[in-house]
């Protein structure tokens, strides 16, 4: 990745628009700009996770299709907690090296600490719910298949 030059930018606010809206690619959009072929690819997993969860409401629990669609959007919000949590922990220096190297350099302050612990806490509870859903699935699917072999 080349250093981006264009602006201030915010490791706080970075942080946070990950934490908020990193499913949509939002802090790579913040960071790198419309075109960055990464922040697109957050999108389109996030939106079969999401098309998972509708299903699920429409046809109820036994919808096999929407069990192979809600992980998607559980692993997505996992990945951006975890892309928080390297923004705030970044150190300063290397932050400004690469994103504000002629500009104002960036002082890591309260805001970036509590983004951090937030995406901590919701990260890895999103991951153990996603891991436990699919595992239960999995399951479950198990369970209902006929075992091979003479009967």
């Amino acid at each position: 990745m080349t250093p981006v030059s264009q602006g201030y930018k915010s490791k706080a606010l970075a942080t946070w628009i990950a934490l908020l809206g990193g499913c949509g690619g939002l802090h790579r959009f913040y960071l790198y700009g419309f075109r960055d072929r990464l922040g697109w690819l957050y999108v389109w997993p996030s939106l079969v996770g999401v098309y998972g969860v509708q299903r699920m409401r429409q046809f109820g629990v036994d919808d096999r299709l929407a069990w192979v669609l809600i992980p998607f959007l559980g692993l997505m919000l996992a990945i951006t907690m975890f892309t928080a949590i390297l923004y705030g922990l970044t150190p300063d220096d290397r932050w400004n090296a690469h994103f504000n190297p002629t500009g104002v350099q960036h002082r890591t302050g309260w805001a970036t600490i509590i983004g951090v612990v937030l995406a901590l806490v919701l990260g890895a509870g999103v991951l153990m719910a996603t891991l436990a859903f699919s595992a239960q699935r999995y399951f479950e699917y198990q369970a209902d298949t006929p075992a091979p072999g003479p009967r």
